[in-house]
């Protein structure tokens, strides 16, 4: 049952590393030990892990100095804090400018839940060379994520199985083979991971951070966070307001839903980039290759969906396209607009029986590359969204909402409405129907939302910046399209946001860049 995970920025960041490729366990501590006084030993990094995303090494920085990596202990149960440990995974840039203009690190969180900062860090640095003169770059793998006691289910040959069912079912014997294969999904991450499962809260998360913070020497955490990393710092800024130093939240998740809300909105949010991206071809002075109109576009995408959930067409070696294959691979390529062109040329092949490319999307969603291994991106995902989430959803409620969420979106509707039965029979129950960000006393956080975002609605902005509470959240707007805006390298809000965190100049709330 391959359910689109919410929320998951990592389908842009961790993925990307995939496109381009395309076209720790527990131990036992002593009861004395302070991990705040540990010492990290950075080294040269290795080659992600298959559970990262596999690849090579990371390249080298520019002006040839190397990516550094460290393991960093934490307690495996926060309420046991001098309990079990846990390795998590960290990875740096340090400072290329003059070391009296150090400010500290600054901590990446790129999303997902699920992705690996250990390898996005990387994907991305070239963007962030300017933070660098006065920042060490840091990310990390969250609990439960890649090498941090990563969470594991399905093998790779289970999950090629897993990726070619069928996600929105239309009778009584595909609404059982759904429920089937979310059984034996969660009752594979409990057999195989069933010490970490109760451990990966978003909140658990939040306190490594603050525990990270005191490792690297800092005495405020100075972090960026992007998409389910907006979530994660407002969990952050909520249990430890007074150490949060310069923030900036980016593709802004909305913190008042509950997770049927989310994906309703998400609904809504892929409708929307699937019509921009309809009016970009269409608009142009040739034609259009896949339409005449906005309409025409969707029309066709929807009959091309309804003759694949008949009859599948070849993908890659021996997996074939599927309804919901192509569905995943379409909402992979709206995350930005760079994906555009690779959208354009799926929709192509496809009209005309080749599966391929479409496939491609669809794996980098997924998380498997050329080898056909799998990251754990899918597992971490389903494992942190049940661990946070309190609400149980049962066939019978998809079904009486479907109806609305086929408003929202006649082609992403029946995907984002299953996918609200990822945690049913999860072994861990949820902690709460919405995280609490509430965050008095903070510094002032950059809040910044983009009007084209498919996966965080823009609409969430406003909603985080009131929920952070009064004098915490700034909100600022991107005019734009796909998901996020920093990395659209937009000159506006690259100026606010670097502005903030290099020289503390918090921009005038309200602003707007296009």
């Amino acid at each position: 049952m391959p359910n689109p995970p919410r929320v998951r920025a990592a389908a842009l960041t961790a993925s990307v590393v995939l496109l381009s490729t395309l076209l720790a366990g527990c131990g036992d501590d002593s009861e004395d030990q302070d991990l705040t006084a540990q010492k990290l030993s950075w080294k040269d990094c290795p080659a992600p892990s298959p559970a990262e995303g596999g690849g090579d090494a990371p390249s080298p920085l520019p002006g040839g100095d190397e990516w550094q990596c460290a393991t960093m202990k934490a307690p495996l149960d926060w309420d046991r804090p001098k309990g079990d440990t846990i390795d998590l995974a960290l990875i740096r840039a340090k400072s290329s400018g003059d070391e009296s203009r150090r400010i500290g690190s600054l901590v990446f969180n790129f999303g997902g839940p699920g992705g690996s900062g250990v390898t996005t860090l990387p994907a991305f640095g070239a963007d962030y060379a300017k933070l660098r003169t006065r920042y060490d770059l840091v990310s990390f793998d969250p609990r439960g994520v890649g090498r941090s006691a990563g969470v594991e289910c399905l093998n790779d040959g289970q999950l090629d199985a897993y990726f070619q069912q069928d996600a929105t079912p239309d009778d009584a014997i595909e609404r059982t083979e759904l429920l089937d294969n979310t059984k034996e999904f969660n009752e594979a991450c409990e057999d195989n991971s069933d010490k970490v499962l109760p451990h990966v809260h978003t909140a658990d998360a939040a306190r490594d951070m603050d525990l990270m913070r005191q490792v690297l020497g800092d005495d405020k955490l100075h972090y960026f966070g992007i998409s389910y990393g907006t979530e994660l710092g407002g969990v952050y800024a909520h249990l430890f307001p007074q150490r949060v130093g310069r923030a900036v939240f980016d593709a802004v998740v909305d913190p008042t839903q509950d997770p049927e809300q989310g994906s309703l909105s998400q609904a809504k949010g892929f409708q929307l980039a699937l019509d921009n991206f309809a009016r970009d071809c269409t608009s142009k002075t040739e034609d259009c290759p896949i339409g005449d109109s906005v309409q025409d576009v969707g029309n066709r995408i929807a009959e091309l969906l309804k003759d694949l959930d008949a009859k599948p067409i070849p993908g890659i070696g021996s997996r074939q396209l599927t309804q919901t294959a192509a569905t995943g691979g379409i909402a992979q390529a709206l995350y930005s607009k760079d994906y555009w062109e690779f959208l354009t040329q799926g929709l192509e092949q496809a009209y005309d029986g080749n599966g391929q490319m479409l496939m491609f999307l669809s794996d980098a969603m997924n998380g498997r590359n050329q080898n056909g291994e799998y990251s754990n991106i899918t597992a971490a995902n389903v494992a942190i969204n049940c661990a946070d989430e309190k609400p149980r959803y049962t066939v019978e409620q998809v079904q009486r909402k479907l109806p609305e969420f086929r408003a929202a979106s006649a082609l992403f509707g029946d995907y984002l409405a299953w996918s609200t039965l990822s945690c049913a029979d999860w072994a861990v129950p949820g902690a709460a129907a919405r995280p609490d960000v509430s965050a008095p006393g903070s510094a002032p956080i950059l809040v910044v939302g983009n009007t084209g975002d498919p996966a965080t609605p823009y609409e969430g902005t406003r909603k985080m910046v009131t929920a952070l509470g009064k004098g915490v959240g700034v909100e600022l707007t991107y005019k734009g399209q796909g998901h996020g805006a920093y990395d659209s390298k937009n000159s506006c809000v690259r100026a606010a946001v670097d502005g903030y965190l290099l020289d503390g100049r918090v921009p005038a709330a309200g602003t707007v860049c296009s």
